[in-house]
């Protein structure tokens, strides 16, 4: 198996910011810089890959909000995320003013991101999958080879996205989770935007929100 991954917590906020990389190639991606871009450098030295681009599951403040400074330093392209959240990318210096991240502005994706697309690290091969709900351009990469996949806020160990916020809609996310990401297999590893690492198969045992039993 030639993907590597390596997790990053950033932010105030906690954010699993992760690391990707191909370990054929040594190219990588990051995915949701929202912060803490010093972190994020050691950690791609440690892994001693070459970043090639930038992966956005969806624009809230503390996935997306170092994006534009990121891409800038190092030249990187920026994929995803679907553009129905660019009402969000377009609010990212308000809302960083809003929870106290200085710096954060708004950046424009070069290539926008559709359900059904792949993305490339390296040799790597990654699907995409629009799962809206908690944010309505909310995407999902992952690597049917591997069996992992990076959520961002879609699922959790537990629980599931909150829909509380603007354009968030609970039943959507609620079909996201059930017909795009748990159809792809219980063994698949995936790395939510906070908390602890997962598998498909453990939330469709015990998830309180998406577990099969309270859909049979």
């Amino acid at each position: 198996m030639s993907l590597k991954a390596t997790i990053i917590p950033v932010t105030p906020f906690q954010q699993n910011s992760s690391l990707i990389w191909c370990d054929e190639t040594r190219r990588g991606a990051v995915v949701d810089p929202g912060g803490d871009l010093d972190r994020i450098r050691a950690a791609v030295a440690q892994a001693g890959c070459t970043l090639e681009k930038i992966l956005i599951t969806h624009a809230h403040i503390d996935h997306a909000g170092a994006t534009a400074e990121l891409a800038e330093a190092e030249g990187l392209p920026i994929e995803g995320p679907h553009r129905d959240d660019l009402f969000l990318i377009e609010s990212l210096a308000e809302q960083g003013a809003r929870f106290g991240f200085a710096g954060a502005r708004p950046f424009q994706p070069d290539r926008w991101l559709e359900n059904g697309d792949t993305v490339t690290v390296g040799n790597l091969t990654l699907d995409v999958r629009h799962c809206p709900g908690h944010t309505p351009g909310h995407v999902v990469f992952i690597s049917t080879e591997a069996r992992v996949a990076a959520v961002g806020d879609v699922l959790f160990q537990g629980s599931i996205g909150r829909t509380d916020f603007p354009r968030g809609n609970h039943e959507q996310l609620i079909r996201s989770i059930r017909e795009r990401l748990f159809p792809l297999g219980d063994d698949i590893t995936f790395i939510p935007g906070h908390g602890p690492v997962s598998t498909f198969g453990q939330e469709r045992r015990a998830n309180p929100f998406v577990a099969d039993m309270l859909f049979s």
